[in-house]
């Protein structure tokens, strides 16, 4: 939960006001020397960054009378965390809500939405955004269809960037700002660099705003930009792996937002990540940090790296007291039956104290490994209903 020493009337008093964290474990076996720092938004409420624009969206909503409680039906297309924190703000509020999401999106995203009240309604992964089919074009048809039907409609809601410019942005430059330097972590004071993934892109759009109108102008803004995205500036960076699937959830898009600046003035730079070297990073942040963050906190990271490791990078990466800072969305609540995090969790090499516990208990019938396929398949079978329509059946995943 989010760090508050007054009691709050409701979740959404919860949402937000998250730490941010030294990663000084990864920055010194990097061989950095600038402040690593890690946004940590799982620690929200509802379990994610999305939290902040939900909250956002809805109260403004009531404001402005778009909402009406007892007939307005909330509806919303997403890759799964703005859809909870939706259907968190909403069940607080007595509202109906609808959901249109991926079938690549996890069983535990679906699980979160239905267990705070809304209905899931799941589309083909494949389907392009302005299909009929995809989550989008059934949420479209959902409002046309559906009395007091609203699509908030975080692609285009001028809210999205807002709750990060408003509150997000805010709460870095506070923690970075607030911080004394000292012998052991020296600072500049400012924040030097930010570093967030791209999905509907208010994230990364608003906290630059935040940080570049009213901190530092001269902070450098990384967008990150998974490859099979098309979100990355400029558009030849996405010829590689162009219409590829990737597996990570919640960032790129086979279209370009209204709500993201891909203005340099907002976005100085765009990186792009592969589904491999995010979950690497991922596993980086859990072992060393002891972060339990999601995938696209590893596409973020890793991002982070390869930046600083770069020409335009190097000399930030050697500056003792630069702040770089890196947005890390949301846990790994949301993906713990996925076959990258059991494989990555279960099937990795096996350490010498794991050696040594077989050897001890070499007589005993105790088992020192999981067979991860073995419980991979397990949930599958729980999980997966192959005639019944909308279920999860993340083909991207299954050629893996």
């Amino acid at each position: 939960m989010a760090h508050t020493s007054q009691i709050v009337d409701s979740a959404l008093g919860a949402v937000g006001h998250t730490p941010l964290v030294r990663l000084d474990r990864i920055a010194k076996q990097e061989g950095l020397q600038c402040n690593l720092l890690g946004k940590v938004e799982y620690t929200s409420a509802g379990g994610s960054v999305k939290d902040r624009i939900a909250k956002r969206m809805v109260e403004e909503a009531e404001r402005e009378g778009k909402l009406i409680p007892g007939y307005s039906v909330v509806i919303e297309p997403t890759s799964g965390n703005t859809g909870i924190g939706l259907a968190m703000a909403c069940a607080i509020k007595g509202y109906s809500v609808i959901i249109t999401m991926p079938n690549k999106m996890s069983l535990e995203k679906e699980a979160a939405l239905r267990a705070l009240g809304a209905e899931v309604v799941r589309t083909p992964t494949e389907a392009a955004w302005d299909s009929p089919e995809s989550h989008i074009g059934v949420a479209n048809r959902l409002q046309r269809e559906i009395p007091g039907g609203i699509i908030l409609d975080q692609y285009r809601n001028i809210n999205n960037p807002l709750a990060h410019e408003y509150t997000t942005g805010p709460e870095i430059v506070e923690a970075v700002t607030s911080t004394p330097s000292t012998e052991e972590h020296p600072s500049s004071g400012k924040v030097d660099v930010l570093v967030a993934g791209a999905g509907t892109g208010g994230t990364v759009t608003g906290i630059s705003r935040a940080i570049k109108k009213k901190h530092n102008k001269d902070c450098i803004v990384v967008g990150v930009d998974p490859k099979g995205s098309i979100l990355a500036y400029p558009d030849s960076l996405n010829t590689d792996g162009a219409g590829q699937q990737y597996v990570v959830e919640g960032i790129g898009y086979d279209f370009v937002p209204d709500v993201l600046s891909r203005d340099p003035a907002d976005v100085d730079q765009w990186l792009k990540t592969s589904d491999d070297e995010s979950f690497a990073a991922v596993r980086l942040l859990m072992r060393h940090e002891g972060l339990l963050v999601g995938g696209s906190s590893g596409s973020a990271l890793s991002g982070a790296l390869r930046w600083l490791r770069s020409d335009q990078g190097r000399a930030i990466a050697q500056t003792k007291g630069a702040n770089v800072v890196v947005v890390l969305p949301d846990g790994i609540r949301n993906y713990m039956s996925k076959p990258w995090f059991l494989k990555m969790a279960l099937e990795a090499e096996p350490s010498p104290l794991a050696h040594r516990i077989a050897e001890v208990l070499k007589t005993s019938k105790s088992d020192v490994q999981t067979n991860v396929d073995g419980l991979a398949a397990g949930i599958a079978s729980r999980t997966s209903v192959p005639d019944l329509a909308h279920r999860p059946d993340a083909a991207d995943e299954v050629s893996k």
